[in-house]
């Protein structure tokens, strides 16, 4: 019987994960397996034949209001759904490029709010702490990145819906300039400021899914991918009441760009809050009504409807028009001054929002709980400003993000600044990244250096894989377990992401315990290869063993 295909693997894989983290909240459809087994199968085929499939057998999750060919869009209200025909443009750029859906995730009733709570598939909780919100309106796209189950997600930002849950879940989200990626085929919120946003566990992994749903257009800003940059950063005391510790972990975030180079300017942020309060308060609110507005005002009324997001659509129904007007004239002067205040800056860094409510504080207070996270993120596409979500850190065991806005069309900065922002990793290593070992050059080039040699945790053996070059297969096991030889190596998280996205099966990104109690991610190997594998724990480590194997040092190369 011949071991399962690579994209194979990674499906039976992913299905066993949403069993396993047992979170049906963040799903609306889950394609069935058998029918990403029999796409999986071709995938492998075609690159079999030779074709450059950029994203093969990467998992993808698409919020429920953009289209999937084959299943219901139902934009979190099951009355409304309708069978598309056909995938949304950014889906099938995606899949073009060997992306495999995996279905479609619960999202904050048409796109209306930045809490995740406010859907008839159930309120989709947080990643790391069930008792906390996930954010939204992106909610299932967000968790299923962070849980694992999915390598990219699909999400939307009018207000921060592909932000707000980035920072809440750890990840990172990427608002691209509007109309960078096609919005064809989504359920509009507010059609004049909606952007499709990906999700994704590493800066590379975002980049190249954006890079490949992005429809090529001439450029109002020359484009710039090196520094040195200049981040404009307000006083702490504009930010408004944060939760305790997110001003200490902003500043510290300050502190790591001003480390890393980048000149630190001081930024009035006034305009930006004024405009954030108009997405809402003003009359802008009315084009969410022109979007759904006529189905949730039907007779009889749906009867799936969110409370508060009905509440919200249909009070926008009876604003008048000449507030539109009013609002425009203000948004205008607003935005002014608001790119005056940035001059010349690269980007505006922010924290994300301003705190992580629970479950029992959005439910206690809904529409207060959910204006305060948009206080940040509500003005980025009324001010037509492209924007990137990413981890910072943690206060008390939660994730706690940060955000970098820039002006229309410098998309290709904000990444590279916020490559700076990120603390290095550390990586475990047993077998071929080794010191002296011939795949150590890989870490090297990516500015990795070696922090110690440990060893694992006694629950592992080690197995000769019959690979090229040579390589040992980690496996944990439930009893007659070994201490394996380990190197602990830092690098900076974006040359994880390209390391993990370059690795070759049977090789897996997992968590590998040290022999010290602690952990780090390290390579790990799919159980199909070790199957006749000769097991050379005994050696206590892969360099012994290449040693007693031939004859000579234990730095040897190997062919």
């Amino acid at each position: 019987m011949t071991d399962p295909s690579p994209v194979l693997q990674r499906v039976r894989a992913a299905h066993g994960r949403v069993l396993a983290v047992d979170r049906p909240e963040i799903w609306i459809d889950l394609r069935p397996l058998a029918d990403l087994e029999e796409e999986a199968r071709a995938l492998d085929a075609r690159v079999a034949a030779g074709e450059q499939l950029p994203l093969s057998g990467r998992l993808l999750a698409v919020k429920g209001n953009i289209d999937v060919a084959g299943l219901p869009t139902t934009a979190g209200c099951p009355s409304y759904a309708y069978k598309p025909a056909a995938d949304a443009p950014a889906v099938a750029r995606l899949r073009a490029a060997g992306a495999l859906v995996i279905g479609t995730t619960n999202l904050d009733q048409f796109a209306t709010g930045l809490v995740g709570t406010r859907s008839p598939y159930g309120a989709v909780r947080n990643a790391v702490d069930p008792s906390r919100v996930s954010g939204g309106s992106s909610s299932g796209s967000a968790v299923a990145v962070a849980l694992g189950i999915a390598d990219l997600a699909l999400g939307t930002d009018t207000a921060g819906s592909g932000r707000v849950p980035a920072a809440f879940n750890g990840i990172v989200g990427v608002k691209p300039t509007r109309g960078l990626v096609p919005t064809e085929g989504v359920v509009p919120a507010c059609a004049s400021l909606d952007c499709v946003t990906v999700f994704a566990r590493t800066l590379p992994e975002a980049e190249q899914a954006l890079g490949l749903m992005s429809t090529p257009a001439p450029r109002a800003v020359p484009p710039r991918t090196a520094g040195p940059w200049r981040v404009a950063v307000p006083p702490v005391q504009q930010l408004g009441t944060l939760d305790p510790g997110w001003a200490a972990a902003y500043e510290a975030a300050v502190e790591r760009l001003r480390a890393a180079g980048a000149e630190i300017r001081p930024l009035d942020l006034t305009p930006f809050t004024e405009a954030a309060a108009l997405l809402y308060q003003g009359a802008f609110v009315a084009e969410r009504y022109t979007a759904v507005g006529d189905f949730i005002d039907s007779t009889p009324a749906p009867p799936d409807l969110d409370p508060t997001v009905a509440a919200i659509i249909s009070a926008a129904r009876d604003i008048p028009a000449h507030r539109l007007f009013t609002d425009r004239d203000r948004l205008a002067r607003l935005r002014t001054a608001a790119l005056r205040a940035l001059g010349d800056a690269d980007a505006l860094l922010l924290p994300t929002t301003p705190g992580h409510p629970t479950l029992a504080d959005v439910a206690a207070d809904p529409v207060g709980a959910n204006t305060r996270l948009g206080r940040f993120t509500n003005s980025t596409n009324l001010f037509d400003m492209c924007a990137i979500a990413v981890p910072a850190g943690d206060i008390a065991g939660l994730p706690f993000g940060v955000m970098l806005i820039g002006p229309a069309d410098t998309d290709e900065r904000l990444p590279r600044i916020a490559a700076l922002l990120t603390p290095p990793v550390q990586l475990a290593v047993v077998g071929a990244h080794l010191t002296g070992q011939p795949l150590n050059s890989q870490l090297l080039a990516l500015g990795a250096r070696l922090v110690r040699t440990t060893r694992t945790a006694p629950t592992y053996r080690l197995r000769a894989l019959r690979t090229t070059p040579a390589k040992p297969g980690l496996e944990r096991v439930a009893e007659d377990g070994a201490a394996v030889e380990t190197e602990i190596w830092e690098l900076p998280p974006e040359g994880l992401g390209t390391l993990t996205a370059q690795l070759p099966h049977p090789m897996t990104l997992g968590r590998i315990d040290l022999a010290d109690g602690t952990t780090a991610p390290g390579f790990l190997c799919e159980p199909y290869a070790l199957h006749g594998a000769a097991d050379i724990t005994a050696h206590g480590g892969w360099r012994a063993y290449r040693a007693a194997e031939t004859g000579v040092g234990g730095h040897a190369a190997t062919s």
